[in-house]
């Protein structure tokens, strides 16, 4: 059938661990935090996924990272995975609700333009218009009940979405190690520092996480940190870099759902209002993406995913 031809199984797959797997992370990790530290949840959730790609990766031939490699895959890690995911973990640890999360996140498109214009970047007008209203969109999403209950939370989660972007378009100028290497270096040194955060600033285990605690790490391990990545690199291969990204403008939406059926959560008029108008802006900003046609597929970084 014609429809099967254009839409393979693998494809299907993909997408449906972009935009449900990694959706479904933000409460994972909301039922991750209620027992395990939120720092040491990520250390360890990130030592254990790079530590398992890393030895797959040189069981499969490629080569190890060379020390400049390391230092730059450190440095991008760092913002990445210890600023990035570590403050989304701590914001859900304060109180902030896993659909709130995903939606202050869904800005990191907004951030990653203002960052490049720094590299020499040109933004289009109608890119420009999706930065104001995704600003709009922010402002609206503080004056919620959720994040006003939680200010903390709020600045965290604003914190990531910069660090997360910023990162993204550092690691385009920077000597990466090649292909998936790069995430497993990524996670390496961003979960140690997670866990050096973690030491530092006195996380402790009170007691053995029960059954559900453990199933949480486990599931961000396996699913949210290795399947969706790997099915992110897929979608990157076969199909243009706006579909493969798409997932900004869908996660949040997921994880509202998600968030309402299994634990309760819910969000304010003001909340739905600023998800429309964040949404609205991410696409605003791929809609140049999607019209424009590359001659061969865009490379693009791997650190180019999410904070989740």
């Amino acid at each position: 059938m014609p429809g099967l031809r254009r839409f393979p199984l693998p494809l299907i797959a993909a997408f449906f661990a972009l935009y449900v797997i990694w959706g479904s992370t933000y409460l994972v990790i909301r039922i991750g935090v209620q027992y395990w530290p939120p720092l040491m949840l990520g250390g360890i959730r990130f030592v254990i996924a790079g530590s398992l790609m890393y030895a797959f990766l040189r069981w499969r031939g490629a080569p190890a990272p060379t020390w400049a490699q390391w230092k730059a895959a450190g440095m991008i890690g760092i913002l990445l995975l210890s600023f990035g995911n570590g403050a989304v973990s701590m914001a859900e640890h304060s109180g902030v609700a896993s659909g709130v999360a995903a939606l202050a996140v869904a800005t990191v498109p907004l951030f990653t333009l203002l960052c490049g214009y720094f590299w020499g970047a040109r933004n289009t007008r109608l890119e420009w218009a999706g930065i104001v209203l995704g600003l709009i969109g922010i402002a609206m999403l503080n004056l919620g009940s959720n994040l006003q209950s939680s200010p903390l939370g709020a600045a965290l989660l604003v914190f990531a979405a910069a660090a997360w972007a910023f990162g993204s378009v550092w690691s385009k100028h920077l000597p990466l190690p090649q292909g998936a290497m790069a995430s497993a270096a990524e996670m390496l040194v961003g979960g140690v520092v997670l866990l050096i955060a973690s030491a530092l600033s006195g996380e402790d285990l009170e007691s053995v996480p029960p059954v559900e605690g453990w199933m949480a790490l486990a599931y961000l391990i396996g699913f949210g940190s290795i399947i969706a990545f790997n099915a992110y690199m897929y979608l990157l291969k076969h199909v243009r870099p706006a579909a493969a990204t798409s997932y900004a403008y869908v996660n949040p939406a997921v994880a509202v759902l998600l968030g309402i059926v299994f634990v309760g959560e819910t969000i304010g008029i003001e909340e739905a209002i600023a998800m429309a108008v964040i949404i609205s802006a991410v696409v605003l900003i791929g809609l140049p993406q999607w019209r424009r046609r590359p001659e061969r597929p865009a490379v693009v970084a791997p650190t180019e995913s999410r904070v989740n």
